[in-house]
């Protein structure tokens, strides 16, 4: 569908798009009881999201020109201009279809690499990509493209203005943003299964079942701007993007756009679209200009144009869609919560998962919604979001149930049970399923890997040259096509040296920063000086906002002027601290950053991003340049 004319809706846009939703909506229903849908065939289809990174593995934005050299149809844009998505052709479900699938993944991608190439760029595949700073979702990233314009103006509406998102793991990430670009953050490996309208149910609640223990299993986003926070971060992150201004009075329930659902369906999968219609508003909207009673009364089949692009906006971690192929409609059922990477034949081996315990369970479990009640499956998700393979699950029956032991004695022997019935080959069927066990077996995730990679670096290396080692080792072993359970951990070293790790202040600034207020005492501010063995402290107020700093020259100049001996109360900070001279960005370049220092005598620039101090560099923090330039000249000698 054209997207050149998607507009975010005015009230009079609105209504009319709505009524074109509902005569979608009623003619889906309409050609469910008719039984239009095809059938006898079942197909699976994937997309592929990716990002593009520059020499020192930091995010490059040059999708829309590695996308002018690709012709052909599956590539596409995404909401960042760091990112590309692949979708894929469906594929009818035989004996090879995933090992074909996995060839058509290796392929496209390897056509992005080379046309990335061209632009100075390679490609990465990982659910959050860790040498992603906020600067990076700067408008000046989004995608010129009417649409994601138009999204991003509809919910920074709805925001008030600023996202806000509170994540909280082994470390801890409080951010403000001005844009939906926090969204970019993401990248998945998005699979779907086609469905005949009577089944559709069956497998729908059981893919809810499955989500929990499957997404453990597949774990690859642990880390969000240099913080260790949950297993799978996106689940948080998209989750409060996009759920925004929710808070309301007296615990009045408001429907989340990103969600797993409320209930388990009971019959059909118009009991989806008629409660998200029901629940939550219409964010981008176009013309329609085809009535889809018109082309049945012609024996034509509508594109349901509107309700596909509203259900582009809905954001259920397992999503119904509708489509047509060769003319015919169809269903599927799309699995939204796997994250991309961390290789190609992970993801493939994370799909196969998910299909043949969907195949599988429907012969072994039958009804699910008799065994496990629809909360404990959507908190099942949520365990495995923030533990990965340390989650523990409430399984059928009430039965409590590590997600090691769920995967390995029930759902992988289900999972080849299922395959086997879909006539996959044996031995596709035993190597990505080997993938997984191995993958359970050792608690090697994709999300394991990063987080004992970091852990193995230490303290070498400033924090943006650890996460870009982690970033070219991911790359350099996606290439090698080998399970991320087969890896080696990642070296400091891969990043490709120092060099491209100081180009900017926030590549290096420190963040852990010790203030004091301008009511407090003096004293304090001298003791902060002499257990941190720093020369100035930074006064701020309630709202982060700098006020000024005390420095070891203004303190001597209090001790030796006799005026703290004398005082008979506590000397508060605002009577002797001074203004800063001057003040940098997070993204002011390092050259920029010496040369003030330089011109202004200061040793540090506080560092401040929209009014609020981030940070501090000092010029102990260039000692690092120059022990490296050092080195290299005397080599070079």
């Amino acid at each position: 569908m054209s997207s050149h004319d998607v507009t975010h809706l005015e009230s009079t846009e609105l209504r009319k798009f709505t009524k074109a939703l509902l005569n979608d909506l009623r003619a889906l229903e309409r050609m469910v009881h008719d039984g239009l849908f095809e059938s006898g065939v079942r197909r699976i289809g994937a997309e592929q999201e990716l990002f593009l990174v520059d020499k020192g593995w930091r995010p490059a934005p040059v999708a829309t020109e590695v996308l002018e050299g690709l012709s052909r149809p599956e590539f596409t844009t995404e909401l960042a201009r760091f990112n590309i998505e692949i979708n894929l052709l469906p594929l009818v479900m035989d004996r090879d279809c995933f090992k074909r699938l996995e060839q058509n993944l290796n392929d496209l991608i390897a056509q992005v690499r080379r046309e990335a190439a061209k632009h100075k760029a390679d490609v990465v595949l990982t659910g959050i990509l860790p040498t992603l700073q906020q600067s990076d979702l700067a408008l000046d990233n989004l995608t010129p493209r009417p649409r994601y314009q138009a999204l991003n103006d509809a919910i920074t509406q709805r925001s008030g203005g600023s996202y806000r998102l509170h994540i909280q793991g082994t470390d801890e990430l409080h951010v403000e943003h001005d844009s939906i670009l926090l969204e970019g953050c993401n990248t998945s490996f998005q699979f779907h299964m086609q469905v005949t309208p009577e089944e559709f149910a069956k497998f729908y609640n059981l893919a809810l079942a499955v989500a929990g223990p499957v997404l453990a299993a597949a774990v690859n986003s642990p880390m969000l701007f240099g913080k260790r926070l949950w297993a799978e971060t996106r689940i948080a992150l998209f989750q409060q993007v996009l759920d925004v201004g929710r808070t309301t009075p007296h615990l009045r329930e408001v429907t989340p756009r990103v969600r797993f659902g409320e209930t388990w369906v009971r019959e059909s999968v118009l009991e989806i679209f008629q409660e998200d219609v029901a629940r939550i508003p219409a964010l981008l909207g176009r013309e329609i200009s085809n009535d889809p009673f018109d082309l049945l009364r012609r024996g034509e089949i509508p594109e349901l144009q509107a309700l596909q692009l509203y259900n582009g906006t809905v954001y259920r971690w397992i999503r119904p869609c509708y489509g047509l192929t060769d003319g015919k409609p169809h269903l599927r059922i799309e699995c939204r919560f796997l994250p991309s990477g961390p290789s190609i034949p992970d993801q493939v081996a994370n799909a196969a998962l998910w299909i043949g315990v969907l195949l599988g369970g429907a012969e072994e479990y039958g009804d699910v919604t008799e065994l496990m009640d629809f909360d404990d499956a959507r908190a099942n998700l949520l365990a495995a979001a923030r533990r990965g393979l340390n989650a523990g699950f409430t399984w059928f029956n009430h039965a409590s149930m590590s997600a090691p032991r769920l995967l390995l004695e029930e759902l992988l022997p289900v999972a080849r049970k299922g395959l086997e019935l879909a006539a996959i080959d044996s031995d596709d069927i035993t190597r990505l399923m080997d993938i997984i066990e191995q993958r359970v077996t050792t608690g090697f995730t994709g999300a394991r890997w990063l987080s004992h990679s970091l852990a193995n670096m230490g303290e070498h290396g400033t924090r943006a040259e650890r996460m870009a080692a982690l970033t070219a080792a991911a790359a350099n072993r996606q290439q090698q096509n080998l399970p991320v359970h087969e890896w080696d951990l990642a070296a400091i070293g891969e990043g490709g040296g120092w060099r491209h790790h100081y180009r900017r202040v926030e590549q290096y600034m420190t963040t852990d920063l010790f203030t004091v207020k301008a009511d407090e005492i003096v004293d304090l501010a001298a003791l902060l000086m002499d257990w941190k063995r720093i020369r100035q402290v930074l006064v701020e107020d309630d709202e982060r906002h700098l006020s000024g700093w005390v420095t070891y020259g203004s303190l001597l100049r209090l001790y030796t002027s006799g005026q703290a001996m004398k005082s008979p109360t506590a000397i508060p900070v605002k009577e002797i601290m001074e203004a800063v001279p001057v003040c940098v960005a997070p993204e002011t370049e390092t050259l920029e950053a010496i040369a003030l220092m330089r011109e202004q005598k200061v040793r540090s620039l506080p560092v401040i991003k929209d009014g609020k101090l981030v940070g501090i560099v000092s010029v102990e923090d260039f000692i690092p340049i120059a022990e490296r330039l050092l080195e290299e000249k005397l080599e070079d000698e």
